[in-house]
């Protein structure tokens, strides 16, 4: 498997990705302090800052999380990451996404997993999906994309506690003849 390159610059008619600097703090959390967004996610105060920055740390650390930007106005509208890149499976992970409320129910979060996933198979034949078991927006997206449940988990999210999680897949066959 050729190196899987993690933070990519990826564009395409309705959001651009780039790798999520430092400096971008303030201008993520200003999306992230929105309640609603974290409504339906396990880690409901996520909207809270000291909350917020050990979410943010986790991204840094990372070394796949992305700022999302839409690419009509050029701001900032919220971020995702890759991790888990397993590559004796030739699988890897897109997650911990989340978008400005006015970006949501629209082309925005299709546009952006789009982007992730044709990137990503280039790499890898497997993309999971950790969503939680009450983000049921979150599952009919994924839904929507192609992706199957396969398990439900208690998974740790980066300094935070465990929680129950469905795990989706989205095999590289399968997406290609959606297209």
């Amino acid at each position: 498997m050729t190196s899987f390159e993690f933070q990519p610059t990826l564009e395409n008619e309705f959001v651009r990705i780039r790798p999520l600097q430092k400096s971008d703090f303030e201008t993520l959390y200003s999306i992230a302090s929105d309640p609603l967004i974290w409504e339906q996610h396990p880690n409901k105060d996520r909207y809270k800052k000291d909350v917020f920055e050990t979410f943010f740390k986790g991204a840094m650390e990372s070394g796949g999380a992305f700022l999302v930007l839409d690419t009509q106005t050029n701001e900032p509208i919220g971020s995702s990451r890759y991790y888990e890149l397993d590559a004796e499976a030739g699988s890897v992970a897109i997650g911990y996404t989340f978008l400005a409320k006015d970006h949501w129910g629209g082309v925005y979060n299709p546009a952006l997993k789009s982007l992730m996933l044709n990137h990503a198979f280039k790499f890898v034949d497997k993309v999971v999906l950790h969503i939680g078991a009450f983000n049921v927006r979150s599952q009919k997206a994924a839904e929507r994309l192609g992706a199957k449940k396969i398990v439900e988990i208690e998974m740790e999210y980066y300094g935070e506690a465990n929680k129950l999680n469905f795990l989706y897949h989205i095999d590289k066959k399968e997406w290609y003849s959606r297209q």
